[in-house]
């Protein structure tokens, strides 16, 4: 298993995007003009792409965020959404990043919480379903 970082979405990235949030969750709006400045983590079980983020810096909440955290279907249970998750904060770390928040949906908040993420009280729709922004100080 080893993560990729690239400086553009590959088409890898999207593939698992629109296959789990478009299709699987019933997205509609999953690419956004985020995507062309972000950056983007891909994780590979040998050749396989199985789990994808995105992070990048943002002026309005003055830390870096990580978004679009998934994996695919048939390759959850394995802890993969840890290790992609770990493979964009080691990424922000590298940057000099010392905090990183995410808006997590508040179905899998637990998740977050178990990788050391507090949430903010902040609950909020996108699109239909509920998150919460959640952060993580990295110093630590």
């Amino acid at each position: 298993m080893f993560i990729k970082l690239y400086d553009e979405i590959p088409k890898e990235a999207k593939t698992i995007r629109e296959a789990v949030f478009i299709k699987e969750q019933g997205f509609k709006d999953e690419f956004d003009e985020i995507d062309d400045v972000a950056k983007h983590v891909l994780l590979f079980e040998g050749d396989i792409p199985v789990g994808t983020c995105r992070f990048f810096f943002s002026e309005e909440r003055n830390c870096y965020v990580i978004g679009r955290i998934v994996v695919r279907k048939e390759f959850r249970g394995k802890r993969y959404g840890e290790k992609v998750l770990q493979g964009a904060e080691k990424a922000v770390r590298d940057l000099g990043g010392k905090v990183v928040e995410l808006s997590a949906q508040c179905r899998v908040a637990g998740f977050y919480n178990k990788q050391g993420y507090t949430g903010l009280n902040d609950i909020h729709m996108d699109e239909y379903c509920p998150h919460t922004w959640m952060r993580k100080n990295l110093a630590v």
